[in-house]
């Protein structure tokens, strides 16, 4: 078919890639503007941007969808259809009615749980045991359209936010190419989504990267997971030159008891408001990330230790 590609991040790549290689005519492939990047903040083009020009397609980043003469541009595509995953903007009705089939968006969650821009981090965040990746045909309402195919993934024990990213990205690789045969052949079967159990996956702020310790060490073992690798969950431990911050990007829960906040042995064991976590993987400012027994060698934090 005659399809244009909306996308920015790694988690749309291979996406892109196995639909290319089902043999449909890429015609456009839209993606966020170059933004700054590295230490050096060069503009740098986004993990779509790079991958199509690769490919030699033809790629678009125009800063709003919703100007008129984007969507006129868009219109004047003539598509059969359009593939959305992780663009990161809100496409208007004229926009989503252009294809002759429809718009088609790949999530990763399991919907009408974690509609909207986090749904990976908020799976582990709030302690699924399962997520998913689904393609609905895209409706006004943010991900409220039906569903045409859907995959479940397991959340395992040590999962983070950037594992899981990288499972749920291979198998909507996979999911989006049969969606679209399916629709192309019209035997696509449209699912309407319930009406309860509807959560948000609100976008991941600064200010909730602090660990808390006073939290049971399941909740705090859930979240240092969810937010690894990026932005990181963080604490402050004693430094010689006073408070160095560090951030927990894996951790397991144990059982042990102590003041919430207490570095229970010198290993990196934890205390939290119920239980304790063992920090498996840290990493200090201005450093990389080390496993914990590499991480201890070069910054110990005694037992006895309160964090902050």
């Amino acid at each position: 078919m005659r399809i244009a590609f909306m996308g920015t991040p790694d988690f749309a790549v291979q996406t892109l890639a196995e639909l290319v290689a089902a043999g449909h005519e890429v015609v456009a492939v839209y993606s966020q503007p170059p933004a700054p990047r590295g230490r050096g903040q060069e503009l740098k083009p986004s993990p779509v941007h790079a991958f199509a020009d690769s490919l030699g397609l033809p790629v678009r980043t125009p800063p709003s969808m919703k100007a008129p003469e984007e969507i006129a541009a868009f219109q004047a595509l003539d598509l059969d259809a359009a593939v959305i995953v992780a663009y990161g903007q809100i496409l208007l009705k004229a926009v989503l009615d252009a294809p002759r089939l429809g718009c088609f968006n790949l999530h990763a969650s399991l919907l009408p749980r974690w509609r909207g821009a986090a749904p990976i981090q908020r799976a582990i965040m709030a302690g699924d045991a399962v997520t998913g990746v689904q393609v609905m045909h895209m409706s006004e309402g943010l991900d409220e359209g039906p569903v045409l195919l859907s995959e479940t993934v397991r959340i395992e024990p040590l999962d983070t936010s950037g594992s899981l990213h990288e499972r749920l990205a291979a198998v909507g690789a996979h999911l989006a190419p049969r969606a679209l045969a399916a629709v192309e052949r019209g035997a696509a079967v449209e699912m309407t989504q319930p009406l309860d159990g509807i959560t948000y996956a609100k976008k991941i702020k600064p200010a909730e990267a602090r660990i808390d310790w006073s939290l049971p060490a399941e909740q705090v073992d859930c979240h240092i997971r969810g937010l690894s690798p990026f932005p990181g969950a963080w604490f402050e431990a004693p430094g010689e030159k006073g408070p160095v911050r560090v951030k927990a990007l894996l951790s397991r829960v144990e059982p042990a008891s102590g003041a919430p906040g207490e570095v229970l042995d010198d290993q990196l064991l934890v205390a939290c408001g119920t239980g304790a976590v063992r920090l498996l993987r840290a990493q200090r400012e201005g450093k990389a990330a080390q496993e914990a027994e590499v991480f201890v060698r070069g910054f110990a934090i005694a037992a006895g230790t309160r964090l902050v």
